[in-house]
């Protein structure tokens, strides 16, 4: 059975943004992960992570760690995003100016979960939240 590790991410608190992804690289050292799959991974979490933080209300991530791979699910409560495609595009953002003037929200965030995962979906409800998986094989 694979390991499975689910964290609550809170939305607006950028304190606490990075918490899931440090401990999923911790997991993946003690799992004897090589760094080049690891650097992919955390960037990856760490970019989905922080857009439930600058974009949505809630969130929750689980990643299932696999003998070849990594899953991760990340499920928000939020405004959504209005159309995905545009969201892909680097420098697109929709995040509020006290986002940016923290240094966060440049609109790289879903263009480098893509560049650094093998498999992505992504799903969006308007007024409801999105939800956003990925898998990275090692």
């Amino acid at each position: 059975m694979a390991l499975k590790l689910d964290f609550d991410i809170v939305g607006g608190d950028f304190n606490l943004a990075g918490k899931a992804s440090s401990k999923i690289k911790k997991k993946l050292i003690q799992l004897s992960i090589d760094s080049k799959f690891i650097k992919r991974i955390v960037v990856a979490t760490y970019e989905a992570e922080l857009n439930v933080v600058a974009h949505a209300y809630s969130g929750v991530l689980t990643a299932c760690f696999e003998p070849d791979y990594i899953t991760v699910l990340v499920v928000d409560k939020g405004p959504g995003i209005e159309d995905i495609e545009q969201a892909m595009k680097e420098g697109f953002s929709t995040a509020s100016k006290r986002v940016r003037e923290m240094g966060f929200g440049a609109g790289m965030g879903l263009p480098n979960i893509n560049k650094n995962v093998d498999e992505l979906k992504i799903e969006s409800k308007l007024g409801v939240g999105t939800s956003l998986f990925f898998k990275i094989l090692y």
